[in-house]
């Protein structure tokens, strides 16, 4: 606290009346208190761990009550006066941070890496970056709803140098978002300082090269914070545009308190020790004649009580006892198929005019439904399946991209928070590493942690057989069937593909829609012409035998068909699996447990492929009717290469017959 009563930030309360400002120190002063008991509580080993925002709390408070209660927030670890001023009752933040079911991770995340749709916080993860992407998406949602709203989100200085807040910076401005990008420049990411963060004066100064706006705000000023952005807010409602805006800080404490602050030089700590945001604000009050000590000692002694009442509460609450089907169960959100039956009325179309028809009856179907990816728009998206929505939907629905997988996989997920759901276009398979990030750590992982569902699709076009090389013909599914969370869908023929295509945009769970290129235009069936679903996680068997069984998938599938053609001796159950997460072990085992043999056949390359996983499973449940090993048949273990000749090597089609032939003589 400072020694002197006298503040040493100017400050300009400009119109702002007497309660306003007794808010606004009310409001800081109780995540300061707060911060001082967990770091207590640290010590004694009652809570796990703490990043301290101690310095900091002008930002967080000035923010929150700038904007709507209605108006989402984005914050980070630092930000405990958002969840405070956003009225969290504190027992419920005293039950995350240990771990309680009162909280709001039931115990499988901890400190501020939660978000609760009852408050309109969206919780960070450690990656830092994508959550600026996600504030893209959220406010694409309002604009889209003219809910007339701004969306705040949270970065460090340190976030600055990921390339999300260049994906999430460039894309708001293109479409002219309603973000407040706040950084918070506190001196040092972990012990990184600032000097060896990035090499422009501010970081302000990168609002010019996106074409939009961005100030630099004293971090520790609570009146200049507040009415800056309430201005900012103002005019965003009216005239939606993202802001960049920098918030000079310190960080007063450790990145975490294990980390200690040894490496900040003791004046510079000293320094800002004398700019500490509630220490000046309180000092300021009291010069106005607002604020005596005998109000500053009540308002702390309510504060400390309804901690101490708060913190009984949540000690008092049981320890979570696990429990294998509810965390199971919570990797989803509860989705109850309904079956659209198909028409007696079909017509002929290629694997392509299925996707695309059955895209668009979705997006007649769900007003909400939002088509992101790039050259999706006027130009149809490269294979044409998107061709004339623009017409349809308009551009508001069906929106080009710039080249920035991560981004728009992170602005699908906000939309998602907001209500609404999102196909997006990898636009080939192989780029979906541009976004890996959010895939795997954001979609796959929200509703585990938090129950916010991730109504996404990602179409994934991809394969080999066309002669395009390493980087634009990869079957990539075993990277995300191993990861929890997602779901990974693989047809083969184009009913299918329309089917399980329009029960991917009705699940409000995150889904990879794999289509395999070499398929949109070789392969063509009858297809119900209105629209239908298809359960996802349900097998086909297409032929029933009893001497082997043959499991795949996608391009797999026709191999098998055109091998059983040319072997018609061979007296086979083939089962296309369709879904690959969920996959259907009913339908495995069963088939398996009848013929005694089983061949699994995919185009990925061997090594860590679902086809191992598939074997294992058989092993462990048909073991005991097994004639013969089960047998994998994969591509090369190399990277897919581009010359016919060389691709032909490489793909399993060839290995295939002998494969099977040696099986049953087995």
């Amino acid at each position: 606290m400072l020694t002197s009563t006298k503040s040493l930030i100017a400050y300009n309360k400009k119109n702002l009346d007497d309660k306003t400002l007794l808010s606004l120190y009310k409001n800081m002063l109780k995540p300061r208190m707060i911060e001082e008991k967990m770091l207590i509580l640290l010590r004694q080993g009652k809570i796990s761990k703490w990043f301290s925002g101690i310095g900091q709390e002008a930002i967080s408070v000035g923010v929150t009550m700038a904007l709507d209660k209605e108006e989402y927030i984005l914050p980070m670890h630092r930000n405990l006066g958002v969840f405070t001023t956003r009225e969290i009752p504190l027992y419920r933040l005293f039950s995350q941070w240990q771990g309680k079911a009162n909280g709001f991770t039931k115990g499988r995340d901890r400190s501020f890496h939660f978000g609760t749709q009852e408050f309109n916080l969206v919780g960070m993860i450690s990656h830092l970056g994508p959550q600026l992407g996600v504030a893209d998406g959220i406010a694409l949602a309002s604009v889209l709803k003219n809910k007339q709203q701004v969306t705040a989100v949270f970065t460090g200085e340190g976030g600055t140098s990921e390339g999300d807040f260049h994906e999430a910076l460039n894309v708001a401005s293109v479409w002219q978002l309603p973000v407040l990008f706040c950084v918070e420049n506190n001196g040092y990411g972990l012990s990184t300082p600032t000097s060896e963060q990035y090499n422009c004066k501010d970081i302000a100064d990168r609002g010019k090269g996106y074409g939009m706006e961005s100030f630099i705000l004293d971090g520790n000023n609570i009146l200049e914070v507040y009415a800056k952005i309430k201005k900012l807010a103002d005019s965003v409602r009216k005239r939606p545009r993202p802001i960049l805006i920098e918030f000079k800080t310190f960080r007063m404490r450790g990145h975490e308190e294990a980390s200690g602050t040894k490496y900040v030089p003791k004046k510079l700590m000293n320094d800002w020790a004398k700019k500490d945001p509630v220490d000046n604000f309180r000092a300021y009050l009291m010069e106005l004649g607002l604020l005596t000590e005998k109000d500053d000692t009540t308002f702390r002694e309510t504060i400390l009580n309804e901690i101490n009442e708060h913190l009984q509460l949540a000690y008092n609450e049981d320890a979570i006892v696990p429990n294998v089907e509810t965390e199971l169960n919570d990797i989803y959100s509860d989705f109850q198929y309904k079956e659209s039956t198909p028409s007696a009325k079909t017509e002929e179309l290629r694997f392509i005019d299925a996707i695309s028809q059955g895209l668009k009856q979705s997006m007649e179907k769900h007003n909400d439904l939002v088509i992101m990816g790039q050259d999706v728009a006027e130009y149809g998206g490269v294979f044409k399946i998107t061709e004339g929505f623009v017409d349809a939907f308009g551009k508001e629905r069906v929106r080009n991209t710039p080249i920035c997988e991560s981004a728009i996989v992170e602005a699908a997920m906000g939309l998602s928070i907001a209500g609404m759901k999102a196909v997006m276009e990898m636009q080939f398979a192989d780029f979906a590493t541009s976004g890996f990030n959010p895939i795997v750590n954001y979609l796959a992982k929200s509703h585990y942690r938090w129950s916010q569902q991730a109504d996404v699709v990602i179409r994934m076009p991809c394969g080999g057989g066309v002669a395009a090389g390493p980087f634009h013909s990869q079957t990539n599914e075993a990277w995300f069937t191993k990861t929890p969370g997602l779901k990974v869908v693989y047809p083969a023929f184009p009913y299918d593909a329309k089917g399980l295509l329009a029960t991917a945009i009705e699940e409000p769970n995150p889904v990879l829609f794999f289509e395999h290129k070499a398929l949109y235009r070789s392969i063509r069936q009858e297809v119900p012409v209105n629209y239908f679903t298809i359960p996802l996680g349900k097998a086909a068997l297409l032929k029933e035998g009893t001497d082997v069984t043959i499991i795949t998938y996608g391009a797999g599938v026709h191999w098998a068909l055109e091998t059983l053609e040319k072997n018609p001796n061979i007296n086979a159950d083939l089962i296309d699996l369709r879904s690959l997460q969920p996959i259907d072990t009913e339908a495995i085992y069963a088939s398996v447990k009848k013929t005694g043999r089983a061949i699994i056949l995919q185009e990925d390359s061997l090594f860590g492929g679902i086809a191992s996983d598939i074997s294992s499973l058989i092993m462990e449940n048909c073991f005991e009717q097994l004639d013969a090993p089960v047998k994998r048949v994969a591509s090369m273990e190399t990277p897919i290469p581009f010359i016919g000749q060389l691709e032909e090597q490489y793909m399993a089609k060839g290995r295939f017959e002998e494969a099977l032939v040696a099986l049953l003589n087995y």
